[in-house]
């Protein structure tokens, strides 16, 4: 065994005996905590927010849709001074429009932004992402290749999940779909197992779609999904967006985290991002932004 087999070896007996320790909301810039241990050496930093739902549009309720421009503007100039390796969206990046080029049109301005703030950059599926675009033309709009991928990084393995499918199979795409049918289809299903099996590597999982619940917020075939990622003992961490507000469960070994919305709430005081960090000794970081909680896995 090599010693970057030993390295992963001892992440997994480390993070499998975990305990969660929750930091509570930051209403600023997220600080260094003092559980973080000295001789910690971070292996990877990972910029992460969802749900913008950015729109041209009136707000509706709670949701602010033009000042999710302003709020990534301010997510901007944190993620430079933090300079995490690649920047996560875990969905919803737009709202939806009754026109595809006005849909297309909110999607280039926010893009235009997002793409200022990293190189390396990672879009999930959210369903209002497809309301009105295809698929195609929401991956074509970010320079996307894929709705579902995988790739490593600073020893870890990073799944892409697409749960944007109805149950026959249906992709979802111009308003043909209910929002609370959301599927991760067979193929998928089949393709993960794969993945799983082929890798080495710690693993982190991004979805919209909640894999941790079964109310309208979720992914219909959650639990089959959630056994594959328990089955591999790879997968570390699920991050999940959709539903909009902080949340965090352990199932089966596994930490499912919900971020909270940007769109939620007028002003810069209403948002929320946050920073990832993964550990040479195994622990794990959530350093959240503005109303994003903080989490850490000792």
């Amino acid at each position: 065994m090599n010693s970057n087999q030993n390295q992963i070896q001892s992440r997994r007996a480390f993070v499998k005996g975990s305990s969660l320790i929750l930091l509570g909301a930051s209403m600023g810039a997220a600080q260094p905590t003092a559980i973080l241990a000295t001789d910690s050496k971070r292996l990877i930093r990972v910029g992460m927010m969802t749900d913008l739902h950015y729109a041209d549009k009136d707000p509706a309720g709670s949701r602010h849709y033009r000042e999710s421009i302003s709020k990534l503007e301010s997510a901007k100039s944190q993620f430079i001074k933090g300079k995490p390796d690649f920047v996560v969206e875990l969905g919803d990046f737009i709202d939806a429009a009754d026109e595809v080029e006005t849909e297309k049109s909110y999607l280039k301005k926010v893009n235009d932004l997002f793409k200022t703030i990293h190189n390396d950059r990672h879009y999930v599926l959210g369903n209002h992402c497809v309301q009105t675009l295809t698929k195609a033309e929401f991956l074509e709009g970010v320079g996307q290749a894929k709705s579902n991928y995988s790739f490593d990084s600073g020893g870890y393995h990073f799944v892409i999940l697409d749960s944007c499918f109805r149950s026959d199979g249906t992709p979802y795409g111009r308003k043909n779909f209910v929002w609370t049918d959301a599927n991760i289809p067979a193929e998928q299903i089949k393709w993960l197992k794969s993945d799983l099996q082929a890798t080495k590597n710690q693993t982190i999982v991004f979805v919209h779609q909640r894999l941790d619940v079964t109310k309208n917020h979720s992914v219909k075939n959650a639990a089959e999904v959630r056994k594959v990622l328990e089955k591999s003992g790879k997968v570390t961490a699920v991050f999940q967006g959709h539903s909009h507000k902080n949340s965090h469960q352990l199932i089966g070994g596994i930490h499912y985290v919900v971020l909270t919305a940007m769109v939620e709430g007028s002003g810069k005081q209403n948002s929320g991002f946050s920073n990832l960090d993964l550990m040479d000794d195994g622990s794990i970081e959530l350093s959240g932004f503005v109303r994003q909680a903080n989490y850490r896995w000792q």
